[in-house]
């Protein structure tokens, strides 16, 4: 599998499973999506209050009633997140049929053209890290995204202040010369630890970083 970022902005995701699993799915999704969730019954997640909204439908379809609720939804992605496994095949191949992205929460390691991983993230602004085991590991993805965790603070402040001295460069550099001199920002320690004061500060010290590049060139 290789991995890819895609744009849920008003999109519809179909979530069958109202458990822990479906809870967390959801989750995740509705920072972007339209997220509907069909279960008999929900877990306690879904009612907490920093939950995010999403609707849920109390209902148990059977493996026949499945294409009407792909009709009804028309998604982007669906997930089979319940613990019957007819039930998630026939989501399967609902979503075959129509060319819908599959994510099938009981099945790990080699999967079906169509399906994909949802893997574990850590963000820092725009900045976004995925983790992924291909399914076989959430344990191991879980702790992988702890340690990232980390060593990623600030780096959002960073790609906005980076983001904007490439705008600036644009006009007055050719690409050879701009890219050398945002690697030399991105790589001065200097610079990360003025971040955390405010961009504005940054791009002070970036500026200089970017002199100091320019003239050992010039050397």
């Amino acid at each position: 599998m290789i991995p890819l970022y895609h744009d849920f902005t008003d999109t519809t995701v179909l979530i069958f499973g109202g458990g822990s699993v479906g809870a967390r799915k959801a989750k995740r999704f509705a920072a972007e999506a339209n997220v509907v969730v069909v279960s008999p019954t929900f877990d306690d997640r879904f009612a907490e209050p920093e939950f995010p909204p999403i609707e849920r439908i109390r209902a148990a379809p059977a493996t026949t009633e499945i294409p009407a609720w792909f009709d009804r939804a028309d998604p982007a992605l669906v997930v089979a997140a319940t613990d019957d496994g007819e039930l998630n095949a026939a989501v399967a191949e609902a979503a075959d049929d129509r060319d819908v992205l599959i994510n099938r929460t009981d099945r790990a390691g080699e999967r079906s053209v169509g399906s994909v991983v949802v893997p574990a993230t850590v963000d820092d602004g725009s900045v976004s890290v995925a983790i992924s085991t291909g399914g076989q590991s959430p344990a191991l993805a879980r702790y992988l995204r702890e340690q990232i965790d980390g060593e990623i603070e600030a780096a959002g402040k960073m790609a906005e202040l980076t983001g904007q001295l490439r705008a600036e460069l644009k006009q007055t550099e050719p690409p050879e010369t701009r890219r050398a001199m945002l690697r030399a920002v991105v790589r001065s320690p200097a610079v990360w630890k003025v971040l955390h004061t405010g961009i504005a500060n940054a791009k002070k010290e970036a500026a200089r970083v970017m002199q100091d590049h320019r003239t050992g060139e010039d050397t």
